[in-house]
């Protein structure tokens, strides 16, 4: 369960934002802050994985606010890290580049639908189990977590997205024996008919293999299982 800390001033959008991440399977808001000081201490109490944190906040910005945390981590090796989710109005170039440069995983500008927020967050989840797999890291796998592919290797057709593509891939990986639609949905918190696109797109391009297993109706099922070339292929 990936535990989450909503940070914004505003008190309805605070309430909205959490309604979004507690309709998320495997995510539960532990708390809400209103203030940069109410953030840190609730960091402090609750240890939530993933913060939403606003930059405009009564009493510190939120870049100001990430950075306390970075310092209070340096001076206890024994905290665990929070990854920052930026949520906000602000669009000022200068200040992405601080949050970025503080630390932040992403930087997400209202307004901004509720499957916007929800895939972001469950990039955020995945980002964090894949490095909790790692032993001792690839390349491929840092460029994957740092987004630093080369130039077309993310590209994908219209419609897909590379957070929702990187969670398949990662299930699929999960479940070497091979996965139907329906339960890679259910293990990914997506739709049948989304993991279905994704899954179709990896056997298109030589990443998955499909296979027909024949059930009790004597209908066919297609499932599919993640070919692992040694080198992995990247969407």
């Amino acid at each position: 369960m990936t535990k989450v800390l909503v940070v914004d001033d505003d008190f309805m959008v605070a309430k909205l934002h959490s309604r979004y991440v507690s309709a998320m399977d495997g995510f539960t808001v532990v708390g809400v802050a209103h203030s940069g000081a109410q953030a840190l201490n609730a960091v402090a109490r609750l240890r939530p994985d993933v913060v939403l944190l606003d930059v405009y906040l009564p009493d510190m910005d939120g870049i100001g606010v990430l950075r306390e945390l970075r310092a209070a981590e340096e001076r206890d090796p024994a905290r665990a890290p929070v990854d920052v989710l930026f949520v906000t109005a602000a669009r000022d170039a200068e200040l992405v580049r601080a949050a970025l440069r503080a630390g932040a995983l992403h930087y997400l500008m209202k307004p901004f639908e509720r499957a916007a927020l929800q895939e972001q967050l469950r990039h955020v989840a995945a980002v964090r189990a894949r490095l909790d797999d790692l032993g001792e890291a690839r390349q491929e796998d840092v460029d994957q977590l740092f987004g630093s592919r080369p130039a077309g290797s993310r590209d994908l057709p219209k419609g897909l997205a590379v957070p929702t593509a990187d969670l398949v891939e990662r299930t699929l990986r999960a479940h070497p024996e091979g996965l139907s639609a329906t339960e890679c949905a259910r293990a990914g918190s997506l739709s049948r008919v989304s993991a279905r696109r994704y899954l179709e797109y990896f056997t298109e391009t030589g990443r998955a293999q499909v296979t027909l297993r024949y059930g009790g109706t004597g209908r066919p099922e297609r499932r599919y299982r993640w070919i692992d070339h040694g080198v992995r292929g990247r969407t």
